[in-house]
């Protein structure tokens, strides 16, 4: 069953919706959203078990977490939408495109993986944030891939409410959307996918490197791959300007 999720809008246009990374919340595309909205009718929105949306018990799924978005925009009227995804938000996005392609218009996926692989490692995260009830067990050692030492020794502050998006997860929805990610292949489904797509990696993410970007840019016909030669994991914010100069130009129709 799906939830309600929190999400906002704004601009007009055609649509295209913002989905963020595990353990942050839409604000993490402040620097996407007004730009955007020049030409679009931006959704932004908060996963299952993050920021102002539901947090459920239990292990999530991936169909669940693009079923969300597909309620979302029921409720919201859109029937076809362009779709930005980053980390956990790409995978959605390629959920989306392949078992509901009449609903995905462009799809740019950002820092993701269609098989992120290491099983332990996100049960044993999971695990970890459940016993204590926090997330903060977790917290320096996540926060330390979102960004290159470079960015953080520059931007402090932005780092610091990078963190507290991350602390303020509850325990139980992190944990749910780690399960989903344990699990998750979707290699399979990529051949799938007919909506015209963008990949994007960075350099220095060493959350999913490059490869997994290079996985799904070989497996989706048509796809344009792009490697940013600075950036860590949340490259929307530490190179936004690059960033939103390949989103803009792949929604409006260009070459990547």
């Amino acid at each position: 069953m799906s939830v309600a999720l929190a999400h906002s809008v704004e601009g007009a246009g055609p649509a295209v919706v913002l989905a963020s990374s595990l353990g942050t919340t839409r604000e993490m595309f402040a620097g996407q959203r007004t730009p955007l909205a020049r030409d679009h009718t931006v959704i932004s929105y908060d996963h299952r078990g993050h920021g102002e949306s539901p947090a459920p018990p239990g292990r999530y799924t991936i169909a669940e977490l693009g079923g969300d978005v597909l309620a979302l925009l029921d409720g919201l009227s859109v029937a076809r939408a362009s779709f930005v995804g980053v980390s956990l938000g790409g995978m959605v996005g390629l959920w989306l495109a392949a078992n509901a392609p009449e609903r995905i218009d462009r799809l740019i996926v950002i820092c993701s993986s269609a098989h992120p692989g290491s099983p332990e490692r996100w049960a044993e995260r999971a695990a970890t944030v459940l016993a204590a009830g926090s997330t903060a067990p977790i917290a320096d050692a996540v926060v330390g891939r979102w960004f290159s030492r470079e960015f953080a020794e520059r931007e402090p502050g932005v780092v610091a409410a990078a963190k507290g998006w991350l602390l303020a997860s509850p325990a139980v929805g992190y944990a749910g959307c780690c399960a989903a990610i344990e699990v998750l292949d979707l290699r399979p489904e990529l051949e799938r996918i007919a909506a015209p797509t963008l990949v994007i990696s960075a350099a220095q993410d060493e959350s999913l490197p490059p490869a997994h970007g290079r996985v799904i840019a070989s497996g989706v016909a048509g796809s344009r791959f792009e490697l940013l030669p600075r950036g860590a994991h949340i490259v929307t914010i530490e190179e936004e300007a690059a960033v939103n100069e390949m989103i803009v130009r792949h929604l409006g129709g260009g070459d990547g």
